[in-house]
């Protein structure tokens, strides 16, 4: 008995494997623990800034988001990797030539659409390797990773449009463990070719604790963003303020609704071209009684954000849509800061005033 015992031994472990990674597949990574981390920083460890469309002074196309992205690059001392849908300013083409002058190890991955645009070129004929995704989904992302430690990401493509004419958002957190879950998504990219719906979860800090203040990072098409996304609105309590550019989530859609008709405040604003798209949530949004509005810019109302209770930030480069689901590289972070989601807040009371029924 005691033999057969033993030979059984290694099954039943194999078959306790088998079980917990069906149960994952299943169930999505939050049935097993996430790995996390926690880390303390030393002075301010998060910015956030807000493209100014309105302000007379972006005329001059200087002075906006892409400004402090700019000097953070001109200040990085070992490596820049970036990965962005489109690249047209000068302010960032610039900083990475320099950048790559001095010694910096600069990677840019860019969405195929544009990688024969001049400022691309640029680095290219400089001998800045840069990788794009060939393929017809959008590589979606709007992110940098500077020295292992500082991330720059939001909704804000590198671009004049999308740094001046477009309401945008970029944020910048000083994190090495998150630092290591973007580097990782972007070598998946830059080292092994891999987009889309072939990226595999694999995040290495998909939660962090920054002095205090937890922040989540979701890519997709791997970590099952809208699960995550109708977890949050699910879980609303009072308000839920959301900017969406491109809005054609059916399931998003029917949980604003949900939380609408239990009593939790919903408003929303829409940017005003997208709204008739085949898909579009916005009639339905409205038919069910919900406070959302059409943006005022006569560019483009770009944010991908979400507001919950006062508390929690959701914000990045997934549009609220079934492309940015399933197809698309895109990213999210969520932030759980009165702090930081008093700064959205502001902006969306700017957008949503400026904006009409």
């Amino acid at each position: 008995m005691r033999i057969i015992g033993n030979w059984l031994k290694p099954l039943a472990g194999l078959f306790i494997l088998i079980a917990m990674f069906a149960a994952y597949v299943l169930l999505g990574r939050e049935t097993l623990p996430s790995s996390s981390g926690e880390e303390t920083t030393e002075g301010d460890w998060y910015e956030v800034y807000f493209s100014q469309p309105d302000d007379p002074r972006s005329s001059s196309l200087h002075g906006g988001p892409d400004s402090a992205l700019a000097q953070a690059i001109d200040e990085a001392r070992f490596s820049v990797d970036v990965a962005v849908m489109r690249l047209d300013l000068w302010s960032l083409r610039d900083a990475l030539l320099d950048a790559d002058r001095r010694g910096v190890n600069i990677r840019v991955v860019v969405d195929s659409d544009y990688i024969l645009d001049n400022e691309i070129q640029d680095l290219i004929d400089a001998g800045i390797p840069v990788i794009a995704d060939r393929r017809e989904s959008l590589m979606h992302h709007k992110f940098t990773v500077i020295d292992q430690l500082d991330v720059w990401s939001g909704s804000m493509n590198y671009t004049i449009s999308g740094a001046y004419r477009n309401d945008n958002n970029l944020n910048h957190i000083r994190s090495s463990k998150l630092a290591q879950s973007y580097t990782r998504e972007f070598e998946e990219m830059f080292m092994d070719d891999i987009f889309g719906a072939l990226s595999e979860a694999d995040t290495p800090y998909p939660r962090v604790n920054i002095n205090g203040t937890e922040v989540e990072v979701y890519f997709s098409p791997d970590d099952r963003v809208l699960h995550r996304l109708l977890s949050l609105v699910a879980a609303a309590e009072e308000s839920i303020e959301f900017l969406a550019f491109a809005f054609t989530s059916d399931p998003l859609a029917e949980a604003l609704i949900a939380r609408g008709a239990d009593g939790v405040r919903v408003r929303g604003v829409m940017d005003r071209d997208q709204v008739n798209n085949s898909g579009g949530e916005f009639g339905n949004l409205v038919l069910a009684g919900l406070d959302l509005r059409l943006d005022a810019n006569r560019n483009k109302m770009h944010h991908k954000v979400i507001l919950i209770d006062g508390e929690i930030v959701v914000t990045g480069s997934y549009n609220f849509s079934r492309n940015a689901e399933e197809k698309n590289d895109e990213n999210v972070l969520i932030l759980h800061s009165d702090e930081i989601t008093q700064q959205y807040l502001l902006e969306f009371e700017r957008i949503y005033l400026a904006a009409s029924k």
